[in-house]
């Protein structure tokens, strides 16, 4: 499957939710924010949100500091 995450086209196989991609991208456990084709996916659909060939993701990492 070809998607397209944060403006960089990239192949997967065996990826058919935000959340196995999350688990591709070693993300599962971040704080994250993940938009799909410009609408925002709530961390409780995850598992079940399917994705398709050509979806455009954004994936934002939360990073503490101070």
């Amino acid at each position: 499957m070809q998607l397209v995450i944060n403006g960089q086209s990239q192949c997967f196989d065996n990826v058919n939710s935000v959340l196995q991609l999350l688990e591709s991208l070693s993300l599962q456990d971040k704080r994250i924010a993940v938009e799909c084709n410009g609408e925002i996916i709530p961390r409780s659909t995850f598992p079940s949100h399917l994705l398709t060939d050509g979806d455009q993701l954004e994936i934002i990492v939360a990073v503490g500091g101070g």
